[in-house]
């Protein structure tokens, strides 16, 4: 197994169309957005399309900047005690005046589509544990005999990915972005999340390493990848532009990899915690 792209599109698509032959969930989505950030809106808009694409209809709460912290909690609360509502996402970032955990934890654990506290990982698994998982499985890794090191603690990503191969790999290094990355030549899959373009070259990891790529950069340069010319280019952690890049076992492109199977895994979630409060009313 050499060089092998991994799809997301498709593992995305083959979500997506076993949802479609479920029973579709008579609720709504809804997700919070506050302030004006283009990333914010962008990664909206995929979800937006991906609930279009479902038949689930999709409303965005956005507010302004100014609004005060309890408020923001007073609005995400009405969203919880609406019964028309089967999801709640709470769009990351938040500006940083706001206590990030205050407000996600004001989320019915029930409703939180992200699985981003505690009390809601009882009903679904954090995505991006999800989206590796679903990777793994498109091509039968076997990983109780592999050495796994994650690049990044970040809360998002790295955070419940690291808490997940704690007890499900041979071995697990963490490193962040000012480590030594000399060690990563040890690893059998390098799962990043840091979010620096070019972090990870090819050349510096073990011939037949997997790398699963989490990392979204929008490089005014060229993230020091020797081949790259498109200065605006969305690029993940791995430099791409490595002719190395044929010498990994298998990677995740960015755009196309990583991104579109953790839209999909939205929607599962989203199907899981509606029937869920489906059956808790009968």
């Amino acid at each position: 197994m050499r060089g092998i792209r991994i799809d997301g599109k498709k593992i995305s698509q083959d979500i997506i169309d076993g949802l479609k032959r479920l029973p579709k969930p008579d609720k709504l989505l809804a997700a919070v957005l506050v302030g004006d950030n283009v990333q914010s809106k962008s990664f909206l808009k995929q979800k937006e399309r991906m609930a279009g694409e479902l038949g689930i209809p999709f409303c965005l709460y956005q507010h302004n900047e100014a609004i005060l912290e309890d408020d923001l909690i007073w609005e995400i609360k009405k969203l919880n005690e609406d019964p028309e509502i089967g999801g709640i996402i709470v769009q990351l970032p938040l500006p940083k005046h706001y206590d990030r955990d205050r407000i996600l934890s004001a989320v019915d654990p029930q409703k939180d589509i992200d699985a981003l506290s505690l009390e809601s990982r009882q009903f679904v698994n954090p995505l991006p544990v999800e989206v590796v998982k679903d990777i793994l499985r498109t091509i039968d890794y076997d990983l109780r005999t592999k050495f796994v090191a994650v690049v990044g603690r970040g809360f998002l990503v790295g955070k419940p990915i690291i808490e997940y191969f704690k007890d499900n790999c041979l071995e697990l290094t963490v490193f962040d972005s000012k480590s030594d990355l000399k060690d990563l030549k040890k690893a059998d899959l390098v799962i990043t999340a840091v979010g620096k373009g070019g972090l990870i070259k090819p050349e510096i990891l073990k011939a037949g390493a997997g790398v699963i790529d989490f990392g979204y950069d929008i490089c005014d340069k060229t993230c020091g990848m020797k081949h790259e010319t498109d200065t605006k280019k969305i690029h993940g952690d791995l430099d791409a532009s490595s002719s190395k890049l044929q010498d990994l076992g298998f990677y995740t492109p960015t755009p196309g990899g990583t991104g579109p199977i953790l839209v999909a895994e939205i929607f599962k979630n989203f199907y899981r915690l509606a029937d869920l409060q489906k059956n808790k009313s009968q």
